[in-house]
């Protein structure tokens, strides 16, 4: 996923209003094997895609999961341009595709072989896990604050990325929100109820599209916080599938000085590499609780071909 803009607050200003609104582009090779989204098998109330490459399943990029009155959202972002620890190898994913067969222990147990394996430094661990192990879990150890305090402690294990966590529960309580970056390794909170955003570089020098993107969420915030989800949603997406290059950008020509411009508009189009903005995700949770996840990705490995509309409703 290559940008985020999100809105989180436990205590809306009124009941037409949302206490998440969450608007992401995934950036990736078309060509990469990927569930859509869908509620996944092997846990109660979680939604999101679901990566199938060899090696990374079972990974996702964006995800929110729900338990006992609170909701968790995960989302993971590559840092681009940042080099991998000398003699660095990839891991092999052991963690296998959500399946009816999982369970607790058994993710346990894949946990303590994968942390066994990562006892080499140069033994990098696949970073879509983090999300999924964020939402998948409810009990203490995986709140916001420990799990990333615990990541914090282990991030060195990972390539470049920066995870974004929010976890909204009772309306008596703010909205935690999180942003853990590993290149340095950097754990930073922010306030409820303002908008953000966040792509693939640290967040105290955004891309030029990021600060364009967050202007313009904001806007639709202001301006379309109280309306309907088919009018937030239709905002939302007009954003997310712009195709302006936001070009030149000195920090994303220093971070990707080959893909640089290609990179440089919101909805991403690199037809030379099979490469893009694949698919645009909103994730809304109305003042209610109600949760709207919508989801358009390509169907095939053509942008100008079929698209795949998903709308997940649920009330948490």
């Amino acid at each position: 996923m290559c940008v985020i803009f999100f809105y989180a607050n436990s205590q809306p200003d009124s009941v037409d209003g949302y206490k998440l609104i969450l608007a992401s582009n995934r950036d990736e090779f078309f060509a990469r094997d990927t569930q859509q989204v869908a509620k996944w098998t092997d846990s109660q109330q979680v939604y999101g895609g679901i990566d199938l490459e060899p090696g990374r399943e079972g990974g996702t990029w964006l995800a929110i999961g729900s338990d006992k009155g609170v909701f968790k959202v995960g989302a993971l972002l590559n840092l681009t341009g940042e080099p991998k620890p000398r003699n660095a190898v990839a891991h092999k994913n052991i963690l296998q595709p959500h399946n009816n067969n999982s369970n607790n222990s058994q993710h346990k147990q894949r946990h303590e072989q994968q942390q066994q394996q990562t006892n080499n430094e140069h033994f990098l661990l696949g970073r879509g896990m983090i999300v999924a192990d964020f939402v998948r879990q409810s009990d203490e150890q995986h709140n916001i604050a420990n799990y990333n305090q615990q990541l914090l402690a282990d991030c060195t294990k990972y390539s470049a990325f920066n995870f974004v966590s929010i976890e909204i529960g009772d309306s008596s309580k703010p909205a935690e929100i999180n942003l853990l970056s590993n290149v340095p390794p950097t754990l930073a909170p922010f306030k409820q109820g303002q908008c953000y955003g966040f792509g693939n570089s640290l967040p105290d020098a955004p891309f030029e599209k990021v600060q364009y993107g967050q202007q313009h969420f904001d806007q639709i915030v202001q301006q379309h916080g109280h309306s309907s989800v088919e009018t937030l949603s239709a905002e939302l997406l007009q954003l997310l599938k712009n195709k302006h290059k936001f070009w030149p950008d000195v920090e994303l020509k220093r971070r990707a000085p080959s893909w640089g411009e290609g990179l440089s508009a919101l909805n991403v189009h690199i037809p030379e590499h099979g490469y893009g903005s694949r698919t645009h995700s909103l994730i809304l949770v109305d003042a209610n609780n109600k949760l709207h996840f919508i989801e358009e990705t390509m169907a095939g490995l053509e942008p100008d071909g079929e698209w795949r509309r998903t709308h997940i409703e649920k009330q948490f």
